[in-house]
């Protein structure tokens, strides 16, 4: 039985972070498509989880990447319109349960621009 993993999700002016919090997370495949992205995994519980979605806008799939850590995987995608802010990161206008906005790293982008350099830096160097 496979089940979707908790979600957040915040908006910047160039990428869109995602971050799937599974502990210990294990078999993790994250596959980024301009409109789609589908994320699986297991837990150290061999429970399995899975997560499809049908983004709001496009995305460079070449641009874009994840990142594991021991208590989630985060990805981060490249908006194809720079500086458009995304309303929501579903295509549909639902919100399924599993899925909550990151108000912890949701900004006014004012200034914000070298912030988000150096995060995607850092993403990038592990």
């Amino acid at each position: 039985p496979r089940q979707p993993a908790k979600t957040l999700w915040y908006d910047r002016p160039r990428y869109v972070f995602l971050e799937f919090c599974v502990e210990d997370s294990t078999d993790v495949k994250v596959v980024i498509e301009e409109q789609r992205l589908v994320f699986s995994c297991k837990n150290a519980d061999g429970m399995e989880f899975y997560n499809e979605i049908n983004l709001y806008a496009r995305v460079n799939s070449k641009d874009s990447r994840e990142k594991r850590s021991d208590r989630s995987i985060t990805c981060f995608m490249r908006k194809w319109k720079e500086k458009v802010a995304w309303p929501r990161i579903t295509k549909e206008n639902i919100k399924p349960a599993w899925l909550s906005v990151d108000f912890d790293n949701w900004r006014d982008w004012e200034g914000d621009e070298e912030v988000e350099r150096a995060m995607v830096e850092q993403y990038a160097e592990v």
